[in-house]
């Protein structure tokens, strides 16, 4: 499924490397050069593209360019450019990090 946006076909199909991701509709680039720059970029660099993936991105389709470790890694990085998003990726993580257990409402 895609949709344009300002000439630029916007694409919903992140196994598709020659597709334009739907987050990156301000700054098109294609999913395999997406790739290849969080693969080569600088720290501070990458660190920002990953920031505009959790900013920008569904939840679920963040896992496809990041891991929960990395996030968890970089996170002093990140939180600058996650916006809106910061809360919530900050309870995510908080979660993550709580130990397995009995998790219901008392």
């Amino acid at each position: 499924m895609a949709t344009r946006s300002t000439g630029v076909r916007l694409s919903l199909d992140l196994d598709d490397s020659g597709a334009v991701p739907y987050f990156l509709w301000d700054a098109p680039m294609t999913v395999g050069e997406l790739r290849s720059r969080l693969r080569s970029a600088d720290e501070p660099e990458r660190v920002r593209l990953l920031g505009k993936i959790l900013r920008e991105a569904r939840d679920p389709d963040v896992w496809h360019f990041t891991t929960p470790s990395e996030v968890v890694a970089l996170w002093p990085q990140l939180e600058r450019y996650l916006g809106r998003r910061r809360a919530f990726w900050q309870f995510l993580l908080e979660r993550w990090r709580e130990p397995p257990g009995d998790q219901r409402i008392q």
